[in-house]
């Protein structure tokens, strides 16, 4: 085999570099114009105080699917004249210079000016991640799925306890009323994108329709909807979405992703359900134009078709609506005392379940400062398991440990 071989001495004359050498070269090629005194933009990460004052951190990028991260220090002179704190998850714009510490041969920006960016730079952000999703075809109109007509269960991914939930529950119990399961998720901050991301898991596919939204805020408070990794969660989703984010002038990614977008959560609601009123004024046409139309063979037929032509005024058809809307409601109330009930009684269940699993851990006791003895892994029950000599495990509620029995003394009594 030619050339240099594992394990054998090197060549005499070969020039070998040193650590501190090859650092040195390092900090000469990173002494580029292009790298001093610059400025970069970034997520600010990994944000870290020291108690001398210093600040280390990094600047984040996330671009064709790969995240690329720049280390940062702010020394305490310059750290003390920031106008606010940084932290993380924030966009912010750092000027400085680029340096290598040799010891380590790691490389960092030494940033002696750090700032927010702006509202405006966000917009440049979320226009960039248009552009991009774009190019990815999450946004094409031929992947929107049809909402159902008559949907059983809708979910709702939102804050569980934000407006939008309860104007969505109101909407949907007065128009027609079925189950709601809530998946609750931040829709602001820092953990917003990713707790949606999980609230979307959690009930696509065991739903008809998702309701993924908030009420109305600022650019800032929706930017959460703007996140590349959330849209692509919505164009995963096998379930068809609804978007249903701030007010209607509010526009994000999400609602481009979505496959129907509603103005507000209100709408959202409207959108999801018919209702009911309608389909029953529906039925009671379609009734009507089936009676005209079968013609008349016996007396009570004559009797309803000449109700129908003659004596059916707007008013009186009105009421027999409204009547038959009070039996609809009562039914609907009746059906959800039932289920109430039906929860209730098994809650109580689980609750008397749950109380006697409680009651037989053997572990609640040690709580009281009692301990749990065991040899050989089995618990010891009486002194007649014990021997002098004999290794065992004593088990306290913070923790354990071991002992020997020296004496065993018998309680005859017992």
């Amino acid at each position: 085999m030619d050339g240099f071989t594992a394990g054998a001495p090197p060549v005499p004359g070969v020039d070998i570099q040193h650590v501190s050498e090859i650092s040195g070269l390092i900090e000469r090629l990173l002494d580029d114009p292009r790298l001093q005194e610059i400025w970069v933009e970034g997520e600010v990460r990994d944000l870290r105080f020291t108690p001398r004052g210093h600040l280390y951190f990094s600047l984040s990028e996330q671009k064709n699917g790969t995240t690329y991260t720049i280390n940062c220090v702010i020394w305490q002179s310059s750290a003390r004249e920031l106008p606010f704190t940084p932290e993380n998850g924030m966009h912010a714009i750092a000027w400085g210079s680029i340096q290598v510490y040799k010891p380590y041969g790691k490389y960092q920006l030494i940033v002696r000016d750090l700032r927010a960016a702006g509202t405006g730079e966000k917009h440049v952000l979320v226009e960039t991640w248009k552009t991009m999703l774009t190019r990815e075809g999450v946004f094409d109109p031929a992947l929107k799925k049809p909402l159902p007509q008559f949907p059983k269960r809708i979910g709702v991914v939102t804050s569980a306890s934000g407006a939008a939930r309860y104007d969505i529950e109101k909407v949907i119990a007065r128009r027609f009323p079925v189950e709601i399961v809530l998946s609750p998720a931040s829709v602001q901050g820092d953990a917003a994108p990713r707790e949606i991301i999980a609230a979307l898991s959690r009930i696509d596919g065991t739903v008809d329709v998702i309701i993924v939204g908030r009420g109305g805020g600022s650019f800032e408070d929706l930017f959460a909807f703007n996140y590349p990794d959330v849209v692509r969660a919505i164009a995963a989703c096998r379930t068809p979405v609804v978007s249903a984010v701030g007010h209607e002038t509010d526009v994000t990614l999400c609602d481009f992703v979505a496959d129907v977008r509603a103005p507000t959560p209100s709408a959202a609601a409207e959108l999801v359900v018919p209702d009911r009123r309608e389909i029953h004024a529906e039925i009671m046409r379609m009734r009507l134009r089936m009676q005209v139309g079968l013609g008349v063979k016996t007396e009570r037929e004559r009797q309803v078709l000449e109700d129908a032509r003659f004596r059916l005024t707007p008013r009186r058809f009105r009421r027999r609506l409204d009547t038959g809307m009070q039996s609809l409601a009562e039914a609907a109330e009746r059906l959800h005392r039932g289920i109430s009930r039906s929860i209730e009684q098994e809650r109580l269940t689980l609750g008397h379940i749950r109380a006697r699993m409680e009651a037989g851990n053997p572990y609640r006791p040690l709580e009281r400062g009692y301990a749990l003895v065991t040899k050989a892994g089995h618990p010891v029950t009486g002194s007649g398991y014990l021997h002098p000599g004999d290794c065992v495990d004593i088990r306290m509620a913070d923790g354990s440990s071991r002992a020997r029995i020296l004496e065993v003394h018998h309680d005859r009594e017992v």
